[in-house]
């Protein structure tokens, strides 16, 4: 049920269109190419297993889990959902 200007299914589209970007940013973040044998941020050796598992790998595992860190924090998306923080 739509109210004031918006149109049926108004909710559902935004929904949709969110999820979409969230999808496309992820992918963008994803790696490619060759899988480098030692980390760019700290030059520690990458394990063979993670090179084969993750195409395109170019951090070790404690360098790209302070990175999704960094990333999680600096996130721009509106997890609530309530009007009450879109107004904020």
């Amino acid at each position: 049920m739509a109210g004031g200007w918006s149109s049926d299914g108004a909710v559902q589209e935004q929904i949709d269109s969110s999820i979409e970007d969230a999808i496309a940013r992820a992918r963008s973040q994803l790696p490619s190419g060759a899988s480098l044998s030692h980390c760019e941020e700290c030059h520690t050796p990458i394990p063979l297993a993670r090179q084969q598992a993750v195409p395109g790998v170019r951090l070790c595992i404690q360098c790209q889990a302070e990175l999704d860190r960094q990333q999680l924090h600096s996130s721009g998306y509106n997890r609530r959902g309530s009007k009450d923080s879109q107004l904020r």
